[in-house]
């Protein structure tokens, strides 16, 4: 198919075809020319010492419009091959030839007989039909019959006998067998025919007209067929490295990208392939690699969370179930204190399971979350939550530089984070704690929500564990190991972070860092 596209492509628009026929063209013109001088030069040597003077009344009256001169020093006046075999009409077989209503000028008839001999001799190499007709239209030199005939009913004769130089295809129809592949015309269905006017003076004396069948396609081509099986040849070696490069740089790292798959879908380890091949399929096997590592972290972080959450419930279970099997056996033998203290034991234990549920929910919404284009006001937000916590007992103190901060997160989302570092402070630093709350912008397009307090502190060793789920120091104070986990899922899903250090005061201090809107 690929060889056979640029033949198709030939065939099909016919540009080939058209400049063997505009080939064609420029021979008959080159070879019209010449006899219609030649034709000429004998016209006027046979007419006598009055040649130079006017012809009275032989021959036509050339058109005003032709008889427009060339430009000042300019000697050429070209004729172009047009011929378009797309476009052109391809008109009938020409009339046959008619007996003439009068006979030739002499005179004409002399210079047609010098310049006969011309023609047949030349149409034995060049295969191109000649006739030269008086400016009534009958024959006076020819290169094969007609002899004497009149043509006036030929459109080429009639238009070169007006002065206009044409060129125009019509229907070529052969008595004789289609020639072998080695034939010059391949049996070509059109001819195309060249008229020229033979000019003297003003006058249109007479006509040259040509006809020849143009080399056709398959005779062309046959012509240059070693040429053309070469080129054929260099185009398979062509397709050839181009399969072998396809299969080398695109089809065999795909299948050892599918082999990577695969061996991820069995829970192997996934590495990028070492021969890619191409930049693209190091990419994708690059990200199909830290696919696997993700969906293995994601997998493993499950895994972790579920026992994290089995081990924090089975505590409360455990108080509930011995609690509720004490009441079943001895309810009756106990003492209006003792059911009370199990009652509270089952109230506080519940209220327990109910913190954990509510935790892992904001959590799980942190976690899963993604941020949208939301402007909350960062000052607007920490102040109310200060009020909020000031209200519940808590002393605590707002510092904000710089006037209203801006930060690309969601309001409720905002709230929910500096209300767990706020909770974590007082369950960590203690009822009498001072905590200082300070929101400034950072020089690097973040805003720094800093939350302080002047408690015990955290070791360096428990620091680095604060923010992973359900480690917690504070256990037997109500705390769930879940609030810093909280905080730091809230600000990682809005591009930020969650750092914790010593404070200036020796207790801990907790800074989220946030994108600020519009940096």
């Amino acid at each position: 198919m690929i060889l056979l596209l640029p033949l198709a492509g030939i065939r099909a628009l016919r540009l080939y075809e058209n400049e063997l026929a505009r080939q064609t063209e420029a021979a008959l013109v080159a070879e019209g020319v010449y006899v219609r001088e030649h034709f000429l030069a004998e016209l006027l040597r046979t007419a006598g010492p009055e040649a130079g003077e006017p012809w009275g009344e032989l021959g036509h009256p050339l058109p005003a419009e032709r008889r427009d001169p060339l430009p000042d020093g300019e000697p050429f006046d070209p004729i172009v091959a047009e011929v378009d075999l797309a476009r052109e009409e391809i008109r009938p077989r020409a009339p046959e030839a008619t007996a003439p209503e009068a006979a030739p000028d002499p005179r004409f008839l002399e210079a047609g007989r010098a310049v006969s001999e011309l023609l047949r001799r030349s149409q034995r190499h060049t295969l191109a039909g000649a006739r030269v007709v008086d400016a009534a239209g009958v024959v006076v030199a020819t290169s094969r019959g007609e002899l004497g005939l009149s043509l006036i009913a030929r459109e080429e004769i009639r238009r070169a006998l007006r002065g206009e130089r044409l060129t125009l295809l019509r229907v070529r129809v052969s008595d004789e067998p289609p020639p072998p592949l080695a034939g010059i015309s391949r049996g070509n269905r059109i001819r195309l025919f060249v008229a020229l006017p033979v000019v003297h003076g003003d006058r249109v004396l007479g006509a040259v007209v040509l006809s020849r069948t143009p080399l056709e396609l398959t005779r062309a081509l046959h012509q240059n067929r070693f040429v053309l099986l070469r080129y054929a040849g260099a185009l398979v070696v062509l397709v050839l490295l181009v399969s072998l490069l396809t299969a080398t740089t695109i089809t065999r790292p795909i299948r050892a990208l599918i082999r990577q798959a695969e061996r991820v879908r069995e829970g192997a380890a996934a590495r990028p392939l070492e021969h890619p091949g191409s930049r693209e399929v190091e990419l994708l096997s690059e990200s199909v690699a830290q696919m696997a590592e993700t969906l293995a972290a994601r997998a493993s972080y499950i895994e972790s969370f579920a026992r994290s959450v089995s081990h924090e419930f089975k505590t409360p279970l455990a108080s509930v179930r011995g609690t509720v099997e004490l009441l079943r056996d001895h309810l009756a033998e106990m003492s209006p204190g003792e059911r009370t203290r199990f009652l509270d034991l089952l109230d506080r234990e519940s209220l327990r399971m109910q913190r954990l549920v509510d935790r892992l929910l904001e959590l799980a919404r942190a976690d899963t979350l993604r941020p949208g284009s939301v402007t909350t006001s960062a000052t607007a937000i920490a102040a109310r939550a200060v009020e909020r916590f000031r209200e519940g007992g808590l002393r605590i103190a707002f510092e904000a530089e710089g006037g209203e901060v801006p930060v690309r997160v969601g309001e409720e989302a905002l709230e929910v984070l500096l209300d767990n570092l706020l909770q974590n402070a007082r369950q960590h630093a203690g009822e009498e704690a001072r905590v200082s709350v300070r929101l400034a912008r950072g020089a690097d397009g973040f805003a720094l929500l800093s939350v302080s307090d002047d408690g015990p502190g955290i070791s360096p060793a428990n620091m680095a564990r604060a923010c992973e789920p359900f480690f917690t120091t504070a256990r037997e104070r109500g705390g769930t190991g879940l609030g810093l986990a909280i905080a730091r899922a809230l600000a990682a899903a809005h591009g930020g972070e969650l750092a914790l250090e010593p404070s200036a005061a020796g207790g801990l201090r907790v800074t989220a860092r946030l994108p600020i809107a519009g940096s």
